[in-house]
């Protein structure tokens, strides 16, 4: 049973930064995928960033050049760096994972992924 629980979310001005952590444990898979979502209200869950086992990376272009998906293997964390953030931007955040293969263009779809964290809020103020 994997579980994944979100933290580092919080309210910011509009240009700050912010860095979600993600720290995974209950999988031992060699391959895996995974991602950071979003939801504000009244909008579906969208994609923002994913990383695979071997480090590749997709960014929705929404965030490119301003957010960094990353991972640390050895604390099986993964993180969000995020920058230069938005009033747009405002949403909860969760951290997802799969250890079945997911296709390049599938890697920033919510429906790809079987894991899910509970979310951290991240509010950002104009």
């Amino acid at each position: 049973q994997v579980q994944l629980v979100e933290s580092g979310g919080g309210s910011v001005q509009s240009g700050g930064s912010l860095r979600l952590s993600c720290a995974a444990s209950g999988y031992t898979y060699s391959t895996y995928y995974m991602g950071w979502f979003r939801q504000a209200p009244g909008k579906e869950r969208e994609g923002v960033a994913a990383i695979d086992s071997g480090g590749s990376t997709k960014y929705a272009d929404s965030v490119k050049g301003r957010f960094t998906i990353s991972q640390d293997n050895a604390k099986n964390t993964l993180y969000l760096q995020m920058n230069t953030l938005k009033p747009e931007d405002t949403a909860m955040y969760y951290c997802a994972a799969e250890g079945k293969y997911i296709s390049w263009w599938a890697r920033l779809l919510p429906t790809a992924y079987k894991s899910w964290g509970q979310g951290t809020q991240v509010t950002v103020s104009s």
